[in-house]
């Protein structure tokens, strides 16, 4: 990156090149952020570093969901300016505009970017704008093509922010309320991937199924996507219970294309508590929702999140919880202890239950849910599904996931298939041997 101080131009020359180096915490949402603040960055003259002790510039992607995150970022924070004290630090994501995060680090982040400013990142650079009152839109910085992770499956924004204030939840404070992209970029995004041979697309958005673009919604959107020709994947995330309509579950059936995996968070399963966390739905709705999804796609695979120990939630509340899940026998379950987000509704209500008991009921869910999910994946044992490889794990072993978003440990006979690079093909896998959360088998 060249800076011309007499004009404040930041230009895409080579002369005296900086490296970077991104560290991202969180959602997909903040993988696919992160994947355009490398794009940005190489355009403007960055080169990519082999670590964060190398780097010049170091850019944390952050997530403020759970205190968990949050410290983790305070630990990063201190272990850069340490081991790599000339490195500039760049803090986005969702603790960027937290003033008590901003008071806590203080000096020891040089510049701190709300990711939908990220086109004015290099006026910040040059400290001519600290915080910017910009009239860019929410979700304009998805312009930005990104510099893609991976080169078989992508995540692709479709928009950015959250109108549901849910009282735990810090997203709308951090990213805004809902803005989508236009259906036409998201399409010519969709093409160009399919094009260059990927072959996952991943459509993301905090709710996606809240997705508008004039008539068309995220029924429609998906059926577009799935109308390109091509080999290839649809999945999406994350899916709203108050939005998830029966136009939506009859498209899943009857697009090919689109993986029969609904990730839909419950949080918990009493009324109650579901109304104190401004859900805007019942156990009971809930219940309906997966009862359709199952008739229209009875080999579908349901996952969810929940939170164990919100403010005020009793022994008995979080039985029907536990209820909840022997019912719906979720294959994975991403299980939160409660923890208090400052700014949020439920931050003024008192944390009353004890850290002892919410681990105890993290535990008595993860027992069930082993269970169901041991269950459900028994019913894969002898058949041959489609798997796309991911690549190897630490062992050398092949690994993929499957349309329903199963892990599956790939053993290969075959000497020569052996010596091939499978990542990111389709192969076709007998299972063998299941396990909880994954399965095993044998290439056919």
């Amino acid at each position: 990156m060249v800076i011309d101080k007499k004009n404040n131009k930041i230009s895409n020359g080579v002369k005296n090149k900086k490296t970077y180096y991104i560290i991202t915490i969180g959602c997909q949402m903040n993988k696919s952020d992160s994947e355009r603040v490398a794009a940005y960055l190489e355009k403007y003259g960055f080169s990519l570093a082999r670590n964060e002790t190398k780097a010049d510039l170091v850019v944390l992607t952050t997530c403020g969901v759970r205190q968990a995150a949050e410290d983790r970022v305070y630990g990063l924070v201190g272990e850069i300016k340490r081991k790599n004290p000339k490195a500039k630090i760049v803090l986005t994501g969702c603790l960027s505009e937290r003033k008590d995060v901003k008071k806590r680090l203080g000096d020891k982040v040089d510049v701190w970017l709300p990711i939908s400013q990220i086109l004015n990142f290099k006026f910040q650079i040059l400290k001519k704008i600290r915080n910017p009152k910009s009239e860019i839109r929410n979700c304009d910085y998805l312009k930005i093509k990104p510099k893609y992770s991976s080169k078989f499956s992508a995540f692709l924004a479709i928009g950015n922010g959250c109108n549901n204030f849910c009282a735990y939840c810090v997203v709308p404070y951090a990213r805004g309320r809902e803005v989508y992209r236009p259906a036409k970029e998201i399409l010519a995004e969709a093409k160009n991937l399919i094009k260059n041979g990927y072959r996952e697309v991943i459509l993301i958005a905090q709710n996606v199924n809240s997705y508008k673009d004039g008539k068309i919604n995220f029924s429609k959107l998906l059926k577009i996507v799935n109308n390109i020709p091509g080999d290839f994947w649809i999945r999406f995330a994350t899916s709203h219970p108050k939005d998830m309509s029966n136009e939506l579950i009859k498209t899943m059936t009857n697009c090919g294309r689109v993986c029969k995996h609904i990730h839909l968070p419950v949080q918990a399963g009493n009324d109650k508590v579901l109304k104190a966390m401004n859900r805007n739905y019942t156990v009971a709705h809930y219940k309906n929702l997966i009862k359709n999804i199952r008739q229209a796609m009875p080999e579908a695979s349901i996952t969810t999140d929940v939170i164990v120990g919100f403010p005020g939630e009793t022994k008995k509340q979080f039985s029907n919880t536990a209820k909840l899940f022997r019912k719906i026998k979720f294959d994975m379950a991403y299980i939160a202890r409660y923890s208090p987000r400052p700014g949020t509704a439920a931050y003024k209500l008192k944390d009353d239950v004890a850290p002892e008991e919410k681990k105890r009921r993290e535990e008595e869910l993860m027992k069930i849910l082993r269970k169901t999910a041991l269950e459900n994946n028994e019913k894969y044992l002898g058949k041959t599904i489609e798997v796309l490889i991911s690549g190897k794990n630490k062992r050398g072993e092949w690994y993929g996931y499957t349309g329903t978003n199963k892990n599956v440990k790939i053993r290969i006979t075959n000497y020569e298939l052996r010596i091939t690079n499978l990542t990111g093909k389709f192969v076709k896998v007998k299972i063998t041997k299941v396990r909880d959360f994954g399965l095993e088998g044998t290439i056919v």
